[in-house]
């Protein structure tokens, strides 16, 4: 035993009740009970911690089991940006980082405004009570608040106003005469799922409560009811609902050709919403457990894709861009595309379920934005529940403007050119655009403003020039920085030959000029067709072949010309697979041209779909077709009758310097196709 002396002071012992430092375990299931979780997440989480209590640590389930109930607290369950939408601000920022692209603003932003008009419009609320003086006060206050509120004095008068008025938000007692709020709430959630009610009574207990929300109930209020808690309520459960109702919406696709700006018009979407953007790339994803997630049962599974991000951005109602859609694959691990299905579709998406989660995940808050090249490889009910809208290529002028404005600052800055004074001239970006390149895009443009750019720096420090004098770049030094042109404008400078057509096209990469070109020789009466052709645009030639047959007297052909001739059509590029009907009246010109022994002209680009009378129907891809002509140098184009909507809404610097025909049938063509016409 110790003792120590009279006023000798007490030496500071160690506390006997030092705080005991908490598991793993333990801190973990603190952070569930802290967490405002839904019920049934909660529930799923306290059974996954009551097996770990009883599991050992050093068991490999353990750790499964551990990392599964972070994920599921990591997850943004209520989590949200608030909605910023000001469509000033978001045209200043499409037209900031976009030039051109006039369509594809107008629908964005129209898109955008039927979500403003719906976050402004006044919202109407129906208040149920068979006390008189209830509804007086419960709607006095909640018209102070901006409500339009309507009376009724049971649940039967109540489904009278709803059928003729629309009703955004319920308040009703629980016990009325006639109908009462319990069989009000089931009619309700039977005929208007979507209208939120709000309980109120006198006889509040806490069965009477549980019954209420296990019926769908949004909220329960006791009664006498404090106005200040009805007013925070009513709020809340509206805003509730409105930013569930913003956050649907059509899903957008965004379609055309490479580098015409799909991408970052997703980022300026989300920059003008004031809203988180998460990019996935789907080129080349086989297996559907990169989207739904792999299930816990097998050694290092993980969940899908979409959970995955949404947890890395925190917030539930991201801007979400699905890049290369169309280039999904599919083998026997399963198919992606069926997968999102369920991701796309507004009414399934709200419980979206995670092999590895298996618990249903609200997608409905996000915007997802598609991007695909190519439409005809994606499947139809895949494609059904998107709104497509195209980015057509830039003519000229427009990848002129781009250049000057933006590529060409960009390109260099990267260069490290900022602090000299260059610039290109006006002549030099066109050398660029006209000689080196030949797209529907800006890639290659960008590209090659880079290597012009690089060699100026070497050029710079191979001098030690520290000069700010301003270089201005011309043509003649773009030809001798990049060296011989790499393209020529292949229509303009041909001489008319016959048996050779020029027509236009329409792929993924955008338009694109073909030489249909067909030779005659001694045979038994073949159609032979080359260039890696499709079933459809084979039949176009045996369509066109047998339109020439039927009416030869009428084009000058003698009537028996294919029984001992056999005839060659070729396509060249016979590495690149075509397919399509419009193509038709391009293998007619060349036809014609080769049986009547008649030069076409080279600088004439025909495209349309022939019948077998000699009509011909409308295609589609006009826009990109002109703009490829153009590229080419052709002068005349002639397109279908049935397009002139289309051919008139084109804008000024897609049509000038070129010459537009507008035929019905093959008759009209002759004219302008012949130089002897």
């Amino acid at each position: 035993m110790l003792f120590r002396r009279k006023n000798e002071p007490e030496e500071e012992r160690p506390s006997l009740s030092r705080e005991v430092e908490q598991t793993p375990l333990q801190i973990l299931r603190q952070k569930v009970e802290e967490a405002q979780l839904p019920e049934r997440v909660l529930k799923t989480l306290h059974n996954e911690l009551e097996k770990l209590e009883k599991t050992d640590p050093g068991v490999a389930e353990y750790s499964v089991g551990f990392n599964y109930v972070e994920l599921v607290l990591a997850l943004p369950w209520n989590k949200a940006t608030l909605y910023n939408l000001d469509i000033g601000r978001a045209q200043t920022v499409l037209n900031a980082r976009h030039y051109g692209l006039r369509e594809v603003k107008e629908r964005i932003l129209e898109f955008l405004a039927a979500k403003t008009l719906c976050s402004k419009a006044q919202q109407s609320i129906l208040i149920v009570d068979d006390e008189e003086i209830a509804r007086t006060n419960m709607g006095h206050v909640l018209r102070k608040e901006g409500y339009t509120c309507h009376c009724a004095g049971n649940g039967a008068e109540a489904l009278e106003i709803m059928a003729r008025e629309d009703v955004d938000l319920v308040v009703t007692d629980l016990k009325m005469e006639q109908m009462d709020g319990i069989e009000l709430l089931r009619q309700i959630n039977r005929t208007n799922p979507e209208i939120p009610v709000i309980m109120v009574t006198g006889f509040a207990t806490v069965s009477s409560a549980v019954d209420a929300l296990k019926q769908g109930a949004a909220h329960y209020l006791g009664k006498p009811v404090n106005l200040d808690e009805l007013r925070t309520t009513v709020r809340e459960v509206l805003e509730k609902k409105l930013f569930v109702q913003m956050g649907k919406g059509p899903i957008l696709c965004f379609t055309g050709p490479p580098g015409t700006g799909k991408t970052s018009v997703g980022k300026a979407i989300a920059e003008s919403l004031q809203r988180k953007f998460i990019r996935i790339s789907l080129a080349g994803l086989r297996d559907e457990a990169e989207l739904r997630g792999h299930r816990r049962t097998y050694v290092g599974a993980l969940p899908g894709r979409i959970i995955n991000e949404l947890r890395r951005s925190e917030v539930n109602n991201p801007v979400f861009m699905l890049d290369e859609i169309d280039k999904i694959g599919q083998d026997f691990r399963g198919d992606p595309a069926s997968a999102l299905l369920e991701i796309l579709d507004p009414e399934q998406n709200v419980n979206f379920t995670d092999h590895y989660l298996e618990l249903p995940f609200d997608l409905s808050r996000i915007m997802f934005i598609a991007t695909a090249n190519d439409l005809s490889r994606l499947p139809a009910p895949l494609l059904d529940r998107m709104e497509c809208i195209e980015f057509s290529g830039y003519s000229d002028k427009e990848k002129l403007e781009i250049g000057q404005q933006y590529i060409v600052p960009r390109q260099l800055k990267v260069a490290g050119l900022s602090r000299f004074a260059v610039r290109f001239s006006d002549e030099a970006l066109m050398r660029i655009i006209n000689d080196y390149t030949r797209e529907s895009g800006l890639r290659n443009l960008e590209r090659q403003v880079a290597d012009v750019s690089r060699k100026i720096a070497m050029m710079y420090l191979k001098l030690g020039n520290d000069s700010t004098e301003q270089v201005l770049i011309d043509a003649a030094t773009i030809r001798k920085l990049l060296g011989p042109r790499k393209f020529f404008r292949d229509a303009a400078e041909a001489n008319p030959q016959i048996g050779i057509a020029t027509g236009m096209v329409w792929s993924e990469t955008g338009g694109e000029i073909i030489n249909v070109e067909a030779a005659m020789m001694t045979g038994s009466g073949k159609l032979l067709l080359t260039g890696s052709l499709g079933e459809v645009l084979r039949e176009s030639a045996q369509t066109v072949l047998s339109f020439l047959r039927s009416n030869a007297e009428q084009f000058g052909i003698v009537d028996n010309f294919f029984m001992d001739t056999d005839i060659h059509i070729h396509f060249p590029s016979g590495a690149v697979s075509k397919d399509g009907p419009s193509a038709g009246v391009t293998v007619f010109a060349a036809l014609l041209s080769l049986l009547t022994k008649r030069p076409a002209r080279r600088d004439v680009a025909l495209s349309g779909e022939m019948t077998l009378t000699g009509r011909i129907l409308p295609v589609s891809g006009i826009r990109e077709k002109v703009l490829a002509a153009k590229r080419a140098g052709v002068r005349t184009i002639l397109l279908p009758y049935a397009n002139r909507e289309v051919v008139e809404a084109l804008d000024n610097d897609v049509t000038d310097g070129l010459q537009l025909v507008l035929v019905a049938n093959v008759q009209e063509i002759m004219e302008h196709l012949f130089i002897d016409s």
